[in-house]
């Protein structure tokens, strides 16, 4: 019996470590073998984790964190499942966006513009496959600028059955300086019908014209849509709002001063229709040379030479009612009636300026020509009319509107 122990404990005593590790292991799996549960089959067990239902997934854009433009649309979107409801207020005034939500329940985006250096909350609302209900929250901000510019139309957006002539210039002007030139000729669109080529040039750092190479065709339709809201303008400052506007061009009407003949003919669609005795500006008081518009008219006017600094008692100042006055720039120059140059009309150029009528040729050229029509002005000593009087814009050729 003593050796037959001493045996055994001396082969336990050589057994290899990887043999009586194995032992324990097998030991092991005995034991836990014994715990376990076997289930039967895959399907529904708590052991086959394809077999467990999804949760619904929920995603918010843009990222709360972000400071986002305010054209951007909040998107709310669910994988597996479908949303139930979505909210989202604006956190200070309390109302509520307007957004629709998918056909098929997989998405919601955001239908109203946001507002400027606001935060928004956005509270979504889904069901995942496996019927239970999931919440997401969170939050978004746009973009504070450092100042707002408002887009102003040239012409003013026109009434109904409003109408202006081949010359008008279509236009916008900022109440601030623009540095982002680019971004805001991207931003407008001008569509002309009958379509004809045109170009924007900066008037200067606040206004930019859109013209063509040459006036319009007559019944041309403009529409100038202006899409600056969100735009940033450069420097911090953004477009305040779009605008909208559309002008209707109607028959040419030009008329053709000349200043050695002392005569305008008056042109309807291309075709001389009349001719008229003027009187333009004398040598020391020239009218500028050059293509005018006309940009107003009053049936009674006062002219007031202390509008441009000659003021009594100087006496070259003048103040005097006149009729039949159309404006063809800022600098005081107008066609209209004077029957005090009736006798130098056709022979002597004696006014400030202005292109003087007869009170009967006033009166017709009033009821002819209105705004945006064209006048001519040629044989003056006076200088070309700065392209910044107000439509001085066709005094520069189509290649020299295109540099700028």
């Amino acid at each position: 019996m003593r050796t037959s122990r001493r045996t055994s404990l001396r082969l336990s005593a050589t057994m290899p470590r990887a043999r009586k590790f194995g032992l324990l292991a097998g030991t092991a799996a005995l034991v836990l073998s014994a715990c376990t549960t076997t289930v039967q089959g895959n399907a529904g067990g708590p052991g086959d984790p394809a077999a467990v239902p999804p949760v619904a997934q929920v995603s918010i854009e843009p990222a709360a964190k972000t400071d986002v433009n305010p054209k951007t649309p909040i998107v709310v979107k669910v994988a597996k499942g479908k949303l139930t409801t979505v909210t989202v207020t604006n956190t200070a005034k309390g109302s509520t966006v307007k957004g629709a939500l998918a056909a098929d329940g997989t998405s919601w985006t955001s239908s109203d513009v946001l507002g400027y250096g606001s935060t928004y909350d956005v509270v979504a609302d889904a069901v995942g496959t496996d019927n239970k209900p999931v919440e997401q929250k969170s939050s978004v901000k746009t973009v504070t600028p450092t100042a707002q510019a408002f887009p102003a139309l040239t012409p003013a957006p026109p009434g109904a059955g409003a109408t202006f002539g081949v010359g008008q210039i279509v236009g916008v002007s900022f109440d601030h300086k623009i540095t982002n030139r680019a971004a805001v000729e991207q931003a407008i669109k001008v569509t002309t019908t009958p379509e004809q080529p045109g170009a924007w040039h900066w008037i200067d750092d606040r206004t930019l014209h859109y013209r063509g190479p040459n006036y319009w065709q007559a019944n041309t339709t403009i529409k100038l849509d202006v899409n600056l809201y969100g735009v940033d303008l450069g420097s911090g400052v953004y477009g305040q709002t779009d605008r909208s506007a559309t002008y209707r061009i109607h028959d040419s009407w030009i008329a053709k001063a000349d200043g050695a003949t002392d005569q305008m003919q008056i042109l309807h669609n291309g075709a001389v229709t009349g001719t008229m005795p003027i009187s333009i500006g004398k040598d020391e008081t020239p009218t500028h040379s050059g293509p005018h518009v006309i940009s107003d008219k009053q049936q009674q006017v006062i002219m007031d030479s202390c509008t441009y600094g000659v003021c009594p008692p100087d006496p070259k100042a003048y103040r005097s009612t006149e009729f039949w006055a159309e404006r063809i720039s800022n600098d005081g120059e107008f066609v209209h009636e004077n029957p005090n140059t009736v006798n130098q009309q056709g022979s002597t150029n004696v006014s400030h300026g202005c292109i003087n009528l007869s009170p009967e040729n006033a009166q017709a050229f009033f009821n002819q020509f209105g705004l945006g029509d064209v006048v001519e002005v040629t044989n003056t000593p006076g200088p070309i009319l700065p392209i910044y009087d107000t439509y001085g814009d066709w005094e520069l050729n189509w290649q020299q509107w295109q540099a700028h």
